[in-house]
């Protein structure tokens, strides 16, 4: 009987996959459903043999199974879009059933979590440190330290908290892991929670991710025995997006208003229900077992300047081969956008490259020589967050992209701090402000009635653009979390590398 695997990844349904899946079985084949590839342009892709299919429709299955079809791509694994990949976290990835124990412990699962249970807890976050591994979720921080700290602190119990919020835009590693290979997030999970001593931990997972919510808790009950005495709960979270940020997270995850704290105190010395709490992202934890297993130093061995190990690179928007590719840090933007992601879909030039979600900066092409990388992005003005890659061709209107960051942000703002709450309504309004060329109006300035008298004409379109810089400033350094911080990274790129978007030039003139 012929074999076929095709992928249950949500993206691969959303395409059609289970109606070409049907079409095989009714065809008398036996169908596996896998975990993707990541050649999201390519899904639903059927594989036969290690020979690979697609897109396909159920129209397409008669000839795929006669011999005679045209999306026919060669073998899947030397396809060039995952022979240039350096696979640690998605080593697994389109190769194994998501819930088979099986095919998770034939393929090398659990191998950490063993080499972690002869080891003390101390060489446990040795060993982490030493590989240097960075939080994936945006920050950068060095997970040995952040773990050494809950480890180091007094109070007990202890919590590890996985934030799989995964909110940004163009952004999808996240649920690729817990669709595609939840046992290895478990393992992560279970061995961050022999490093600090901690017994329970939680995955919160934003509600508009079904399939990795019936996933994870399948996984979860399947491999209870096999991580006793640690447990793991699901907390489903309501989507604001502001619970990405880690403090609001733990207030939701207590069943409180997602909310940013002020810090201190570190959630690593009080954070959920006050206690010592490790706060990491799915791929932090998921890139773990990897490490105990094979040891730190062939992780560290790979990557760029002080950014170790592999990051999955998420390939968006306007792209011709949109997907994951996961490599080591020092690959550069360019290379990213052009070589592997083939340039714009549209086939028009690229305008705009969008690093790190919504509150991500603008890069134009001058900039694609930059290698992806903490500090050269840093250093660019830009910022790598979860490493979703958001393309825009020459039609985009980078005034209206920095608008929607404003918009964004006030819509998404918890509201505990001014900065993000009103400068962005305000933002939004400089903007618009800006782009009309109209100043500021009359009737705004007789709003604030301590400013009536301060000045009568309308302000010029040069004092606007002073002004939005003034509040991006003042957002950026005044915010309570990285929501109101950010936002300023698409506007004042956006401002600066194409100011004729905004009315700029031709006001000038």
């Amino acid at each position: 009987m012929t074999v076929v695997r095709i992928s249950d990844d949500s993206l691969a349904i959303a395409c059609g996959a289970d109606a070409v899946a049907a079409a095989f079985a009714a065809a008398g084949c036996a169908v596996e459903r896998v975990s993707s590839w990541g050649m999201h342009w390519l899904e639903p892709l059927a594989e036969i043999d290690g020979q690979g299919f697609g897109p396909l429709t159920a129209a397409d299955v008669a000839a795929v199974l006669a011999g005679s079809s045209d999306k026919a791509i060669g073998p899947v694994a030397e396809h060039p879009f995952l022979a240039r990949q350096q696979r640690f976290t998605f080593s697994r990835a389109g190769k194994t059933r998501p819930l088979s124990l099986e095919d998770y412990a034939q393929s090398g699962g659990w191998s950490g979590l063993r080499a972690a249970d002869l080891m003390t807890p101390e060489a446990i976050i040795e060993a982490v440190t030493a590989s240097g591994l960075r939080g994936r979720g945006g920050a950068g921080f060095p997970t040995g330290i952040k773990w050494k700290t809950v480890a180091d602190a007094a109070s007990n119990p202890k919590y590890i908290v996985c934030n799989a919020d995964e909110g940004d835009s163009g952004t999808f590693a996240d649920r690729m892991v817990m669709e595609g290979d939840p046992f290895m997030l478990i393992e992560g999970l279970a061995i961050a929670g022999l490093a600090v001593g901690a017994g329970r931990g939680y995955v919160y997972i934003r509600s508009e991710y079904p399939h990795a919510i019936a996933k994870m808790q399948a996984a979860i009950a399947a491999s209870a025995d096999l991580i006793a005495p640690f447990e793991i709960e699901v907390r489903v979270g309501a989507g604001a997006y502001v619970c990405g940020e880690e403090t609001s997270l733990l207030n939701s995850l207590e069943g409180k208003r997602g909310e940013v704290r002020a810090k201190p105190p570190l959630p690593a010395l009080e954070g959920l229900f006050g206690k010592p709490t490790v706060v990491n992202n799915v791929l932090t934890l998921a890139a773990v077992p990897f490490i105990l297993a094979n040891g730190p130093q062939a992780y560290a061995d790979v990557g760029f300047g002080r950014s170790r190990g592999t990051m999955p690179v998420q390939l968006a928007g306007n792209i011709r081969h949109g997907g994951l590719f996961e490599t080591g840090f020092g690959i550069t933007l360019g290379e990213l956008v052009n070589e592997i992601g083939g340039g714009t879909a549209s086939g028009r030039p690229v305008r705009a490259v969008q690093v790190g979600g919504p509150l991500g900066a603008y890069h134009p092409p001058s900039d694609f020589a930059v290698p992806i990388d903490y500090e050269s992005f840093a250093a660019a003005d830009g910022l790598i967050g979860h490493a979703g890659i958001t393309v825009c061709d020459d039609s985009a209107d980078m005034a209206m992209q920095a608008r929607f960051a404003m918009a964004f942000c006030a819509a998404e703002s918890c509201g505990k701090c001014t900065p993000c709450r009103i400068g962005s309504t305000r933002g939004v309004e400089l903007i618009d402000r800006i782009r009309a060329g109209a100043g500021r109006a009359a009737d705004a300035v007789e709003t604030l009635p301590q400013m009536r008298n301060a000045r009568k004409a309308p302000r010029t379109v040069a004092e606007d653009v002073a002004l939005l810089e003034d509040l991006c400033e003042t957002m950026k350094f005044g915010s309570l979390c990285a929501l109101g911080g950010f936002t300023p990274y698409p506007v004042l790129s956006a401002l600066k590398h194409w100011p004729e978007h905004f009315g700029v030039m031709e006001a000038a003139e």
